[in-house]
């Protein structure tokens, strides 16, 4: 095929071998946006006055959720590959994760475990979704590097065209930068997310609204995409299905919330206040406070 300019990737997927366990590109970027997200939920939590311990226990359990959730959607995808060999489903570590399914497992996983202990989960899941969106841009930097995820053909500059033999794109053609389509997404929504938080009534209003623009913006993109088709009358991926759901799901929470901008009558749900499961920004005498206070876990 004649093209004329496009940008060019040829990097290994591969960063080395540590013992058995093979690094990628992948995972280290996927490790980092996890980092992201933390550091960021702590970071919020401090200046909001949700004590470590919740944070983290929450962390804890969204991670493992979304972990979970995103190597299920990935395998359930592929599944004829992972038949011939399923062991391959454990060898997380190389790649292979399916996002919208990382979405759904650390909100279903995070949210329990903060109801399940009485931290105010609707003002946490507000607080983390900026961080959430920078996760999610940082480790689809290793998706740009791996290829792992295909475009449909495109003969523009702005192609992606892939020429290092290890990377599964590799001999594909030049094809549209999906994942820069979505990384630009992310970073819009990100930005939305980080002016409304506070704004919008009541607490998860500002999560809710992230996962119907996201859910929005990646069925359209998907379309660009050369994954398995699984309604063949519509072509819908599995991705778009997913998308519908996040979509469901936000908009159930919009529409029977009532979700409106904060006025003078919301002065009690200030996001400086602090609720269950929430320490005071200071004593009664001013002074922090020495222990979790509030936050600490009450039997259900």
């Amino acid at each position: 095929m004649n093209v004329v300019a496009n940008i060019q990737i040829g990097i290994d997927p591969n960063i080395g071998s540590v013992g058995p366990f093979l690094v990628t590109w992948h995972g280290f970027f996927t490790a980092a946006g996890i980092a992201a997200v933390v550091l960021w939920a702590v970071y919020q939590g401090r200046r909001h006055g949700i004590h470590e311990d919740a944070v983290y226990g929450t962390a804890v359990w969204a991670v493992i959720g979304g972990l979970i959730g995103a190597r299920l959607v990935h395998v359930i995808d592929n599944w004829d590959y992972y038949i011939q060999d399923p062991l391959l489903i454990l060898r997380i570590y190389e790649g292979g994760i399916g996002l919208l399914g990382g979405i759904l497992g650390a909100t279903v996983a995070g949210s329990f475990y903060a109801w399940r202990h009485r931290y105010p989960v609707g003002r946490m899941v507000d607080l983390v979704t900026p961080g959430l969106l920078l996760g999610m841009f940082i480790g689809r930097f290793g998706d740009i590097i791996n290829g792992e995820h295909l475009g449909e053909t495109l003969v523009r500059p702005w192609a992606f065209l892939y020429t290092h033999p290890s990377s599964p794109a590799f001999g594909e053609g030049p094809m549209h930068p999906v994942i820069v389509y979505e990384m630009a997404l992310d970073a819009a929504i990100g930005v939305i997310a980080f002016l409304l938080i506070g704004k919008l009534r009541p607490a998860g209003s500002v999560f809710y609204l992230y996962l119907l623009m996201y859910g929005l913006g990646r069925f359209v993109i998907q379309f660009l995409r050369r994954d398995m088709v699984w309604v063949t009358d519509l072509g819908l991926q599995q991705a778009h299905l997913l998308s519908l759901l996040l979509v469901g799901i936000a908009l159930a929470f919009l529409l029977l919330r009532r979700v409106r901008f904060a006025g003078p009558e919301d002065n009690d749900e200030d996001p400086g206040a602090a609720p269950e499961g929430v320490d005071d920004a200071a004593g009664e005498n001013g002074e922090a406070p020495q222990g979790p206070a509030d936050a600490s876990p009450r039997p259900a």
